[in-house]
């Protein structure tokens, strides 16, 4: 860090001083860390942003002095002067970066006092959520959120950095718009100009990067606001900020060019161990049938094997009726597991949070399978599937049958779950992948189309056949979770305009929504594409934390409320009559 400007509080970092500046003056300021009485000497560890630094107050320098140290308690704010000393060599602090030296005080000023912290700021230990968001100034005091904010701001740093050296403008985009198909309900803003009509609270600046491709300005990023009222979750916020990338006459290896110039140097900055890009490309059907998830952690092995040809024709009728109901039966080796009755009945319950019925486990034994299944099926078909599963004789076999949209993902969810049973992510390093070759569509819930990204990704294949239709879509995921995605776009009306009738917006619609894109489309729009990356979800990688929640400076609770300021709130009678709105009742709880 660069020296602070000095004035009469503070000419010095606590956290830079070191070897360098024994003997010399300095002037410090910030908060009580620690305090210890020794009977005789008095040690205080001051914070600031920087890190630590130990003070030493002696009672024969200045008996006012000494007496003031003897009031300082922790998160008091002081200033204090003195001479930096080496310690002794039996007093050294490895644990500190400041631990050879100390501060030897000869002048100190108390400039505000604290009440006693509901939990300790010294300490990281477990402390109650809502606690620590209700009291979230003080939270950000300690050090693992400090960390994490320096290292978000070095993130987006670096994003700033690498793009305007690839000559990208930073534009704003309007956070008050009209509500777009984005995937998740929109957050709604009230108009007190136009009584009766919405505001939209942007899920992504989508269609005004487009319109700056339109524009002529080529090359555009931002780090955007986005807002999606959803269920929330760890790595879901209802407000959460992504790095907005937009460009002009490019393809997908542009894009996916620069974002691996950009993220590879965030990761290389903060110190995440990930193999330098180009990063591996895998179709969408070759991950969900692999890891059965279009995010797929590859940081170990457990692959999924379709094993529904092998086992075709077998006496087994809950498989068999599966197949010949045109779905799939899906398998994985989960290596020599000893495993309980009850812990592989709760094996069920993964998967039927997903959709599926059950799974059916089997334990291999003297190259045959074992267990009351293993009668179901013929030699052949069990050494044909072992073959296919490398399995050997002490490995648990875990299958799942269902239909081919279902079986996918439920076995999926259940090779992250034995994973993280078994402690295979421990050490395990980091991976990262691009998936590619996504279908344009999928079955919405009222079963017709919608679109599996966005309506505005350019599709490809017969237009006439939407069922089978691809996009250029990529996605980008580092261990299991998705950081970034995006797409070359639509850039044709006439192209635009049969997807909205795919999904289901007739032209009138189509026009009242999105008439400005298609117009926008018809005066010289250039081939464009572009990708968002999630901030919150990249630093919590980097600082290795399971929530988003913890690396953004206020957050909301995973009930979507702020206990730092008690939002969301009710509205003044006078604020909705000012919006022509009349509050109904609220509906009754579901029961």
């Amino acid at each position: 860090m660069r020296p602070p400007r000095a004035n009469a509080l503070r000419d010095a970092w606590c956290g830079e001083l070191g070897d360098e500046q024994v003997g010399q003056q300095a002037r410090v300021a910030g908060w009580v860390h620690r305090r210890r009485d020794h009977g005789g000497l008095i040690f205080i560890d001051l914070r600031d942003r920087s890190g630590l630094l130990q003070l030493v107050f002696h009672p024969e320098t200045d008996p006012e002095l000494f007496a003031l140290a003897e009031r300082l308690r922790p998160e008091h704010v002081i200033s204090a002067t003195g001479e930096l000393l080496r310690r002794d060599e039996a007093n050294v602090n490895p644990e500190m970066a400041t631990g050879t030296v100390e501060l030897s005080v000869s002048g100190c000023e108390q400039l505000a006092a604290s009440e006693t912290p509901p939990f300790p700021i010294d300490e990281d230990g477990p402390v109650d959520e809502v606690t620590r968001l209700k009291y979230r100034w003080l939270d950000l005091r300690r050090a693992a959120m400090a960390e994490a904010l320096e290292r978000r701001s070095q993130v987006t740093t670096t994003m700033r950095q690498v793009l305007e050296e690839r000559d990208f403008i930073e534009v704003e985009t309007p956070v008050l718009t009209r509500s777009t198909p984005e995937g998740a309900r929109d957050f709604l803003v009230p108009s007190r100009m136009a009584p009766g009509d919405w505001y939209a609270l942007p899920q992504s600046p989508q269609l005004f990067k487009q319109l700056l491709m339109v524009a002529g300005f080529e090359r555009y990023f931002q780090i955007a606001r986005c807002f999606r009222d959803e269920d929330l979750r760890a790595d879901r916020q209802p407000e959460f900020t992504q790095l907005d990338i937009e460009m002009s006459f490019v393809e997908e290896d542009d894009v996916i060019e620069l974002s691996e110039a950009v993220m590879g140097e965030v990761f290389r900055n903060v110190g995440f161990e990930l193999a330098p890009p180009p990063w591996e490309r895998i179709p969408w059907d070759e991950a969900m049938l692999r890891y059965g998830s279009d995010r797929p952690d590859r940081r170990f092995g457990m692959e999924i094997v379709d094993v529904g040809p092998r086992l075709d024709g077998s006496e087994f009728k809950v498989f068999q009726s599966v197949l010949d109901s045109g779905g799939v039966v899906r398998a994985l080796n989960a290596g020599p597991r000893e495993m309980s009755r009850s812990e592989l009945e709760s094996l069920n319950e993964v998967v039927q949070r997903h959709g599926a019925k059950a799974v059916a486990p089997i334990v291999v034994g003297d190259g045959g399978w074992t267990g009351n299944l293993a009668r179901f099926f013929t030699d052949s078909q069990v050494a044909s599937v072992n073959e296919a599963l490398g399995a050997s004789d002490g490995d648990l076999l875990c299958f799942v049958a269902d239909s081919a949209a279902v079986a996918p993902v439920a076995i999926g969810a259940l090779r992250i779950d034995l994973a993280e049973r078994f402690g295979l992510l421990e050490g395990a390093g980091h991976d990262a992948c691009w998936v590619v070759d996504f279908p344009m569509f999928e079955a919405g819930d009222g079963g017709g189309l919608t679109a599996l990204h966005h309506p505005f990704t350019a599709p490809l294949g017969d237009l006439d056949d939407p069922a089978a239709l691809r996009s250029r879509a990529y996605d980008l995921t580092v261990d299991g979770v998705e950081i970034g995605g995006g797409s070359i776009r639509i850039s044709t009306p006439e192209v635009q305009e049969r997807v909205f009738e795919i999904i289901g917006l007739d032209a009138g619609e189509a026009r009242e929504r999105f008439g400005f894109l298609l117009d926008a489309l018809r005066f010289g729009a250039p081939p464009h594409g572009g990708i968002a990356f999630g901030l919150d979800r990249i630093v919590a990688l980097a600082c290795g934390r399971e929530s988003i929640r913890d690396v953004i400076a206020f957050p909301k609770t995973a009930s979507g409320s702020d206990p730092l300021t008690g939002a969301p709130g009710p509205a003044e009678p006078q604020q909705l009559r000012d919006l022509g709105i009349r509050q109904a009742p609220p509906p009754d709880p579901k029961p």
